[in-house]
């Protein structure tokens, strides 16, 4: 008789491969992940699945949102710009940690979660989650009250 898999049992899947991806990523490129590993970790088809680009540009951006991925086409082979907020353009060295959030939903899509997000960059930086989490609120944090255009 065959195992039926419940939405958690992927969940945990998924969550045990996020951890796994980011802890090789920080064995490929760390232990200290800059811009300079951040671009190498794009460009890596073992890392990112699809082609990546950074672009500093708010307009589309939500308000508070410090980087997002959008599809360049209608399908991922196409590949995505990675939007990020202007205001860290000045700040390269926490572009690694706002990014590394974001490739899950390049990588997984819709199925990855916040917590998927969590656990794939705070494994590619080397920190316990709740730290890096922590970190990520300070720097979403940071742009309030800065221009976002």
């Amino acid at each position: 008789m065959a195992t039926k898999l419940t939405a958690d049992d992927a969940k945990q899947s998924l969550n045990a491969h996020v951890a796994a991806k980011g802890m090789e990523i920080r064995e490929k490129y760390g232990p200290d992940i800059g811009w300079k590993e951040l671009r190498r970790i794009l460009e890596d088809r073992t890392c990112v699945r699809y082609p990546c680009e950074i672009v500093f540009e708010a307009t589309p951006l939500e308000a508070g949102e410090f980087a997002h991925p959008v599809a360049r086409g209608q399908h991922p082979e196409d590949g995505f710009t990675m939007y990020v907020h202007p205001f860290f353009m000045t700040r390269l060295p926490q572009v690694p940690a706002l990014v590394l959030y974001q490739l899950v939903l390049v990588n997984y899509g819709a199925f990855a979660s916040a917590d998927d997000a969590e656990i794939f960059a705070a494994n590619a930086l080397g920190l316990p989650q709740d730290d890096y989490y922590h970190a990520l609120c300070e720097m979403a944090d940071q742009l309030c009250g800065c221009a976002t255009a």
